[in-house]
C-alpha cells in the first residue's frame, strides 16, 4: 500500500522530499496546494508517521531511511537507566539443590518478590518479635507486685495473637493450639465463634464441603456451611447440652460469692471444663494465657446465653474490666509484638490496646482485606502508624 501511494504522489509533481513536506504541512493546515498531488492524503500519510517508515525512495540528496533508526525511536525506546544502589536486593529464589532448608528458604522469600516478599519480611518481623521475648527480664522488670496473674509482665516481648473464627473453624486451630500449648504467645483476641468452634470441635467434627453447596438444601438437611467446612446443626445442641450446666454454676458462683464475669473469665472457666488436649482454650487456661473477646456474644455462645437468659436469669458478663485487663497488659508490655490474622474487632482491639503504650514495636498483619473502603480491616499497618497504634519507626508488615 504504501509504495503504491508513494507512487501516487510522485507521479503528480510530488518529486522530493522537500515538496512533500510542503504540500502535507498545507494539507494539515487544511489548505490545497498548488500542485496536482491530492495533499489532503499525503497530509494524512505524513501525520500517521509512515513517512519516517516506509522507505520511499525520491530523488532527494539525503540519505535512504533504511540507513539508521530515526532519533525519535531511539530517544522513546532504548533509554539509559539511572544506577541502582548496591544495597538494592537482586530478585533470586531458593536453590532446591541445597535440600530442604526452611530457614533458608523462608529467607529467600524476602528476594523472591510479590507478595513472597511481605511473606518473608513478616518472618523476618516475628522472628524479632521471638529473639526479643527470649532476652530474660530484670529484677526490677518482673511486675511481682501485679496481683491479676493473667496481666503480669512475663516476657521482654509480650505477644499479641489476634485471629477470626474461620481461622479455628479450619485446621489452622490445632497451629494456634500448639503456640499456646508451648507457650509461645502472651495474650489472644478473638471473636465469640473463635471461642465455640475450638469447643465444639471437641465434642464433634467438622467436615469438608464445597464452596458450591446450595444453603436451601443444606438447611433443609439441618447442615451449616463455613466456606467450604460442613458443621452440623446437631453440633450446636450438643454444645447446648454441656454449656447450660456450666452456666447455672457460674450464675449460681456469681449469687452467692458475688463473682464478677468477664469474657476472658468466661472462656478461661470454658477451657478448664472441656479439659480436652485438643482445645486452644484448654491449654490458655493451664498456662495463663488471657483470651480476649470483646464480642463474644455475636455468636452461638451467645444464643447459649440468651436461652439461658429465659431458664434462669441473672448472668451478667462484665466487658469494661476485660478493656482495662487488656489494655493494662498492652501498657505494661515492655516490648510488644502483634499478630493479626483477619481483620474486624480482633484487629482493632489488640491494635488500640497498644495505642495505650504509644503503639506496638512489631506488627504482622495477614488479610486479604483491601484498604479502598476505608474499613479497619483493610487499614495497612501505616494507618495505624498515624493513630499511635505502631510506633513511629517499626518495620510493619502486611
Amino acid at each position: 500500500m504504501i509504495p503504491m501511494l508513494s507512487q501516487k504522489i510522485i507521479g503528480k509533481g510530488v518529486d522530493t522530499v522537500a515538496s512533500f513536506v510542503d504540500c502535507a504541512i498545507l494539507g494539515l493546515r487544511g489548505d490545497l496546494c498548488n500542485c496536482d498531488c491530492d495533499n489532503f492524503g499525503v497530509a494524512g500519510f505524513f501525520a500517521s508517521g509512515k513517512f519516517f517508515l516506509s522507505g520511499l525512495k525520491m530523488n532527494d540528496n539525503k540519505q535512504n531511511s533504511h540507513d539508521e533508526v530515526p532519533e525519535i525511536i531511539k530517544n522513546a525506546v532504548l533509554v539509559h537507566s539511572s544506577p541502582i544502589p548496591i544495597e538494592t536486593p537482586i530478585v533470586k529464589g531458593y536453590d532446591w539443590n541445597k535440600g530442604i532448608d526452611y530457614h533458608a528458604l523462608f529467607e529467600t522469600y524476602k528476594n523472591s518478590g510479590f507478595q513472597a516478599r511481605n511473606f518473608g519480611l513478616a518472618v523476618e518481623q516475628i522472628q524479632q518479635m521471638i529473639n526479643v521475648r527470649n532476652i530474660p527480664l530484670e529484677d526490677d522488670e518482673i511486675d511481682s507486685l501485679e496481683e491479676d496473674e493473667f496481666i503480669r509482665r512475663k516476657s521482654s516481648c509480650t505477644i499479641f495473637l489476634g485471629y477470626t473464627s474461620n481461622m479455628v473453624s479450619c485446621g489452622i486451630r490445632d497451629t494456634i493450639r500448639f503456640l499456646v500449648q508451648h507457650k509461645m504467645i502472651d495474650c489472644i483476641v478473638t471473636t465469640a465463634g473463635g471461642v465455640e468452634e475450638d469447643l465444639i470441635k471437641c465434642l464433634a467434627p467438622t467436615y469438608i464441603g464445597d464452596f458450591n453447596l446450595e444453603g436451601k438444601s443444606l438447611r433443609q438437611r439441618g447442615i451449616n456451611r463455613i466456606g467450604n467446612l460442613l458443621v452440623p446443626n446437631d453440633n450446636y445442641c450438643l454444645f447446648e447440652d454441656w454449656v447450660m450446666p456450666i452456666l447455672d454454676t457460674m450464675l449460681a458462683e456469681q449469687q452467692k460469692r458475688g463473682t464478677l464475669w468477664t469474657p476472658s473469665k468466661v472462656i478461661t472457666r470454658l477451657g478448664r471444663e472441656i479439659n480436652n488436649e485438643d482445645s486452644i482454650y484448654y491449654w490458655a487456661a493451664k498456662n495463663n494465657i488471657p483470651v480476649f473477646s470483646p464480642a463474644l456474644t455475636d455468636g452461638s455462645l451467645g444464643d447459649m446465653m440468651y436461652f439461658h437468659s429465659f431458664k434462669n436469669p441473672g448472668l451478667i458478663i462484665d466487658i469494661v474490666s476485660d478493656l482495662r485487663r487488656l489494655n493494662t497488659v498492652a501498657m505494661k508490655a515492655k516490648k510488644s509484638g502483634m499478630i493479626i490474622i483477619g481483620g474486624g474487632v480482633v484487629k482493632h482491639h489488640i491494635c488500640n490496646a497498644n495505642l495505650m503504650r504509644n503503639g506496638a514495636d512489631y506488627s504482622v498483619f495477614i488479610n486479604t482485606a483491601s484498604e479502598f473502603d476505608g474499613s479497619d480491616s483493610g487499614a495497612r499497618p501505616d494507618e495505624a502508624i498515624s493513630w499511635g497504634k505502631i510506633r513511629m519507626d517499626a518495620k510493619p508488615v502486611k
